[in-house]
């Protein structure tokens, strides 16, 4: 990575950095969600900024719960109530913050990218068809968005997260499994503005 890259960027208020940038990312890729939907993903990520709201404490330290656990809990849970709306809430949450912030620290990994797309995307799907709880209807919308564009919204994170570091080898080649797997429209670019020309066969569709 080149000097720029390595730079830390002062910020004042991080809640307005995850707002402007992420704007910045969906206008560049040209993905359209609506403002409350846009609103959840920057006080998520803002949230989520603080380890001790990502991690859980454990008697070995902080700690992230595998994705099949908190999917457990939330298929254990009475349907439909309050606390299986916070479970499958946390589970698409943190599904998504994890696949927009970390997708390369999964390369040859058993749990990949896909995975966290397709959990995080039908824990949402699910929320947004939940009738029995009044915030769970109040955010119901954007939940449906986030379902429906889960994978795009991916993207607008890895832009975020990304910068503009110079990439590797490791990293071209993590552009494409990462296309391959899901799909994206933001690696597709990126490998042909680099001189990659990815085949059509590549992505997985998710269905919720």
């Amino acid at each position: 990575m080149n000097e720029a890259g390595k730079r830390v960027l002062p910020v004042a208020n991080l809640r307005e950095f995850f707002r402007d940038t992420l704007h910045e990312a969906l206008c560049r890729q040209r993905i359209e969600v609506e403002d409350h939907t846009e609103h959840y993903v920057v006080n998520l990520l803002t949230l989520f900024a603080r380890s001790e709201a990502l991690f859980e404490n454990t008697a070995e330290g902080l700690r992230l719960k595998p994705l099949a656990a908190m999917l457990g809990e939330a298929l254990e849970a009475p349907a439909d109530t309050p606390h299986q709306h916070r479970a499958l809430q946390r589970l698409g949450d943190v599904s998504l913050f994890i696949a927009g912030f970390f997708a390369n620290s999964f390369a040859r990994k058993l749990v990949d990218i896909d995975y966290h797309i397709a959990m995080g995307g039908g824990a949402y799907h699910t929320l947004a068809h939940s009738t029995g709880h009044t915030r769970g209807r109040a955010l119901a919308g954007v939940f449906g968005e986030l379902s429906r564009k889960f994978q795009p919204m991916v993207d607008a994170l890895n832009e975020v997260s990304e910068g503009n570091g110079a990439r590797s080898d490791a990293d071209i080649l993590r552009l494409y499994e990462i296309w391959l797997k899901t799909g994206s429209a933001r690696c597709y670019g990126k490998l042909k503005s680099l001189g990659v020309d990815p085949t059509v066969a590549g992505g997985t569709v998710f269905k919720h």
